[in-house]
């Protein structure tokens, strides 16, 4: 609990994460520096580097808030009601539809992520690892009721993120847009199919 920030510092915090957020919406994140983000709040830039010590960790802080929230709502579907093959086809499409809204419609943000992606930040890598967490748990549930015939919940989950990743990933939805293929939906059947035949 001594770790825990007080209450002030915590709101404080949010504040900024929020506020740098917003001009990197508007601005770009390049073009975003703390002294915007201190200007934005009425306070000088060493208030910021109090919570931040660059303008790396607070990016990192609102590429985190961002992926939290997919990540918690992929947790409820996957801890929620329904069958394995219910909640592993509502949990990416869930994904596919706020990457899109946050990102592909977004091009100041997309551009954040697609560096974020290039330089392979650890907040990313993180997110990815907790989805795929999430994916297992869906699929063993289906091996448990016999749902679904194949052995290993992990390599089903990444079998199935391998096969939707240009459905889910912020760059590939953006070069992928435009060729033909199946929708995520049509994808989605064909690795339930899979993991039901076995």
């Amino acid at each position: 609990m001594a770790d825990m920030p007080a209450p002030r510092e915590h709101d404080t915090r949010k504040q900024i994460v929020v506020t740098a957020e917003r001009l990197f919406r508007t601005l770009g994140y390049q073009k975003t520096t703390v002294a915007d983000v201190a200007k934005e709040l009425g306070m000088s830039p060493a208030n910021i580097y109090r919570f931040f010590a660059s303008k790396s960790d607070l990016r990192d802080a609102v590429g985190r808030e961002l992926m939290g929230e997919v990540e918690s709502a992929v947790e409820a579907i996957a801890m929620g009601p329904g069958t394995a093959g219910e909640r592993l086809r509502a949990a990416f499409l869930a994904l596919t539809t706020m990457n899109r809204e946050r990102y592909l419609s977004d091009q100041k943000m997309h551009e954040m992520i697609a560096v974020a992606l290039d330089e392979s930040w650890g907040m990313v890598l993180a997110h990815i690892v907790v989805i795929e967490e999430l994916m297992t748990r869906i699929c063993a549930d289906g091996i448990a009721s016999g749902e679904f015939k194949v052995m290993d919940a992990t390599a089903a989950a990444r079998c199935v993120k391998t096969a939707m990743i240009s459905y889910c990933h912020p760059q590939l939805l953006e070069e992928c847009g435009d060729i033909p293929g199946p929708s995520a939906d049509e994808m989605m059947t064909f690795c339930l199919k899979a993991l039901r035949a076995g």
